[in-house]
C-alpha cells in the first residue's frame, strides 16, 4: 500500500498513545489485575486491532486486508506462546503478582522497539536481495522443527546473558521493594531484582523477534501492515498474560500447531524466493515457474491450524492434568516463597486447595503419575505444613 506519511505518524502515535494510556491507568500504581478487568481490557485490545484491519480491508483492498488478518492472528498466536516464557522468568525470579504488570509492560514496550528495528532491517534487505527470502525460509523451518521437540519447565532459563551483565555491572539487591527499579540498601543505592526480571525480558524479546519478523515477512512484504500487526499483536498482551494464566499449561499443543504454522510460511518464503530468484547457483539466476501460495489460502490455514490446535487441547484429557499440576505447584511455590501479604497468601491458598482437589477426580493414570512426581508431592507438603502454623 502507498501509505502517507501523515498516516505513519498517526498509527505511530496512537499506539503509543495506547501504552502511556496502559502505563498511567493501570501499571503505574502496582496491583493485581481482576478476571473483569482483565478480559475488559484485552477484548478492547483484541477489538481495537480488528476494527484496524477492517479499515485496511476497506482503504486498501482486499489483499491488504487478508495480508494484515494473516500477519496479526500469526503475531498474536507467537505472543501467547512467548506468554510461556514469560511464566518462567516470572517464576524463577519470584515476581510478587502486584508487580508483574510493569515487567509485563515494559517487555512489551521492549519487544515493539526491538521488532521495530528487525522490520526495518528485514525490510532493507529484502529490498535489496531478493535471497533474504530463502534465508528467511530456513530460519522458520529450523524454528518449526525445534518447535516439534519436547520442551522441559527449565528449557528457558531467567539467568540469561543480559542478566549476567547486568549483575556484574551493578550491584544488585536479593529483595523487591514494591514495583521499584532500585532501592537503599546498607546505605547505597542498589538495583533490586525488578530491574533484572526486565533485563532477562529484554533478552528474551530478542530472541522472539527472530523467528517473528521472518514469519511476517513471508505474509506479507508490506512494512505499514508488517509493523502494524506486530504492534497490535503486542498490545494487550500483559492483560491477556492474567487472564490466560490459569490456562496457559493447558494449551499443550500450541507449540505444536505453531510448529506447523511457521513451517508453511516457510515453505511458502522459499517457493516465493524461487519465483523471484536471482541466485545465480540456482536455475542460472533465473526466476523458477512454481506455485505461490495466495494470502487468503494462508489465512485459512493459520486459523484452520489454531483452530484444530486449541480444541485439541482443551478436550485433552492430558491436557487437564497437566493443567492442574502446573497449576498446583505455581501457587504452592507463590505461597511459599513470594507473596507475603496474609491476604493474598490466604487466597492463594484456597485456590491451592481447589486445584488439589481437581487433581483427586482426574482418572486414575494420571493420578498415578502426580504422586510419582516427589518434588511436587514435597511442596505441597510444605505447603499445608506453612498454612497450619501460620
Amino acid at each position: 500500500m502507498d501509505v502517507p506519511a501523515a498516516v505513519w505518524w498517526l498509527t505511530i502515535a496512537g499506539i503509543a498513545g495506547l501504552l502511556l494510556f496502559d502505563f498511567i491507568f493501570h501499571v503505574r500504581k502496582a496491583h493485581i489485575p481482576t478476571l473483569r478487568e482483565a478480559s475488559f481490557w484485552s477484548a478492547l485490545y483484541v477489538g481495537v486491532a480488528l476494527v484496524f484491519g477492517v479499515v485496511v480491508w476497506i482503504f486498501g483492498g482486499s489483499d491488504p486486508g487478508a495480508e494484515y488478518f494473516a500477519g496479526y492472528v500469526t503475531e498474536k498466536a507467537l505472543s501467547v506462546d512467548n506468554l510461556f516464557v514469560f511464566l518462567v522468568i516470572l517464576g524463577g525470579f519470584k515476581v510478587p503478582r502486584a508487580g508483574q504488570q510493569k515487567v509485563l509492560l515494559f517487555g512489551i514496550v521492549f519487544s515493539l522497539i526491538a521488532r521495530s528495528g528487525f522490520i526495518w532491517l528485514g525490510a532493507t534487505l529484502i529490498d535489496r536481495f531478493a535471497w533474504v527470502f530463502y534465508v528467511f525460509g530456513l530460519i522458520l523451518l529450523v524454528t518449526a522443527g525445534n518447535l516439534f521437540k519436547p520442551e522441559g519447565g527449565d528449557s528457558h532459563t531467567p539467568d540469561n546473558v543480559m542478566v549476567r551483565i547486568a549483575r556484574r555491572l551493578l550491584p544488585a539487591s536479593d529483595t523487591y521493594d514494591g514495583d521499584k527499579l532500585f532501592t537503599v540498601e546498607n546505605g547505597r543505592r542498589v538495583m533490586t531484582p525488578m530491574l533484572l526480571v526486565m533485563t532477562a525480558l529484554g533478552g528474551t524479546d530478542i530472541l522472539f523477534a527472530l523467528d517473528s519478523i521472518p514469519a511476517i515477512f513471508g505474509l506479507t512484504q508490506d512494512v505499514y501492515l508488517v509493523f502494524t500487526a506486530t504492534a497490535f499483536s503486542l498490545m494487550g498482551l500483559r492483560q491477556l498474560y492474567f487472564l490466560l494464566d490459569g490456562l496457559l499449561d493447558r494449551l499443550i499443543y500450541l507449540s505444536y500447531g505453531l510448529a506447523v504454522i511457521l513451517g508453511f510460511i516457510g515453505v511458502k518464503l522459499i517457493l516465493h524466493a524461487l519465483h523471484e530468484n536471482n541466485v545465480p547457483f540456482i536455475n542460472d539466476g533465473e526466476p523458477v515457474p512454481v506455485i505461490e501460495v495466495p494470502t487468503g489460502l494462508s489465512l485459512l490455514v493459520i486459523l484452520g491450524v489454531l483452530l484444530v490446535t486449541v480444541v485439541a487441547s482443551l478436550v485433552s484429557g492430558r491436557g487437564r492434568a497437566q493443567n492442574a499440576v502446573s497449576a498446583a505447584r505455581r501457587h504452592a511455590q507463590e505461597y511459599l516463597e513470594v507473596e507475603h501479604d496474609p491476604d493474598v497468601r490466604e487466597q492463594i491458598y484456597q485456590r491451592l486447595l481447589a486445584e488439589e482437589e481437581q487433581l483427586k477426580r482426574l482418572p486414575e493414570k494420571h493420578r498415578r503419575w502426580i504422586r510419582e512426581e516427589e518434588s511436587l508431592m514435597a511442596l505441597l507438603r510444605r505447603a499445608h505444613e506453612e498454612h497450619g502454623r501460620a
